[in-house]
């Protein structure tokens, strides 16, 4: 006999990881690190894929967390939606084992964190 001890959500429209705040800091001093790199470093290839699949995968809960928020404000979808536009495009492509992927992976976070602290400001001024 087996039992499971497992639970499957049903969470289509991520109501639930919604209301799990990010784990913000190590990923801006990733960030910061990343950008800061200014010649050939060390690290492996399979190394800097890795950290690369960090920041895509940290990049994709950013773009859902400023989806949800400007949802909340029509007045500032549009630009939103443009910045997710573009971070889906970036975020589409191939992750290379290259210094130069992982700092557009980065740059990328930066810029949806920067959209996402602008949306917060917004729904605060708005309540």
């Amino acid at each position: 006999m087996h039992t499971s001890t497992h639970t499957v959500l049903h969470d289509p429209d991520g109501l639930i990881e919604a209301g799990v705040p990010l784990d913000r800091e190590p990923y801006e001093s990733l960030v910061k690190a990343v950008l800061a790199w200014t010649g050939e470093d060390t690290l492996t290839t399979r190394d800097l894929e890795q950290i690369a699949l960090q920041l895509t995968g940290h990049a994709r809960a950013i773009a859902a967390d400023v989806r949800r928020r400007a949802d909340q404000l029509p007045q500032d979808k549009a630009l939103a939606d443009v910045v997710l536009r573009e971070a889906e495009g970036r975020l589409s492509t191939t992750i290379e084992g290259t210094v130069r992927c992982v700092q557009n992976r980065a740059r990328l976070v930066r810029a949806l964190y920067e959209r996402l602290d602008r949306l917060d400001a917004a729904v605060t001024q708005a309540v």
